[in-house]
């Protein structure tokens, strides 16, 4: 009554109140999204704090679950605030969710004409010698097929800590270089062979061109 005393239009209000509701409610629609995703999270219980994740690119341990926010811990000791939305709308690989021990997969290619019962010997003796690989289940080598330029194989291996799968990873690969070294088997890489052919093509002069004896065969012609 008093806005309408002093002469203000109240529909011009009415319109204002509209457009600004409009944009606070795009404005809380992803708040309310994480909202109800960590609701989900929570209930069905897809991630826990302590497990190691990747998702969007990262790869982490989960700190803590939050209403809005996941916070994990990278690798590198960085704390990431992912939305909770993106754990229901992204593929989300949770190598802890069963608590269970975690295989790992080290391919490697050798050269063709290797001894293939040395060069199963060597991936063996390179996962039973990790600390960090399981002795139960055993390690074991696959021949995975014949490649462009090398026979491939795939060295498997269980872990207890799927955190550190990197890091056992490279230890592996290094152990798995020295061990071919011992053995003298070569690791090779991509090889084209190119052959060149030649012929010979017509050629023919032009009046009042001339040809020396050491073009060896090939013609210039000279106005």
């Amino acid at each position: 009554m008093l806005l309408q005393l002093w002469g203000i239009d109240l529909s011009s209000l009415t319109i204002l109140a509209s457009a600004l509701g409009v944009g606070i409610g795009f404005g809380f629609q992803d708040i309310a999204k994480n909202f109800g995703s960590g609701l989900v999270l929570v209930f069905e219980r897809p991630i826990q704090v302590g497990d190691f994740v990747e998702v969007g690119g990262y790869s982490g341990t989960i700190e803590r679950l939050g209403a809005r926010s996941t916070m994990i811990r990278t690798l590198d000791n960085l704390d990431i605030f992912i939305p909770n939305s993106r754990f229901l709308e992204e593929e989300v690989t949770n190598w802890s969710h069963n608590r269970t021990p975690t295989r790992v997969k080290v391919p490697v290619g050798v050269a063709y004409g290797s001894d293939l019962k040395a060069v199963e010997e060597a991936l063996l003796e390179s996962a039973q010698s990790n600390k960090n690989v399981l002795k139960m289940p055993e390690p074991a080598v696959f021949f995975t097929g014949f490649g462009d330029s090398a026979l491939d194989f795939t060295l498997m291996v269980w872990i207890a800590r799927p955190q550190q799968h990197v890091r056992i990873k490279s230890e592996l690969n290094f152990k798995i270089d020295a061990a071919f070294r011992r053995r003298q088997i070569e690791i090779p890489f991509p090889q084209r062979d190119l052959h060149v052919r030649s012929g010979k093509l017509p050629v023919e002069l032009l009046p009042g061109s001339t040809m020396s004896p050491g073009d060896g065969g090939a013609s210039a012609a000279q106005e």
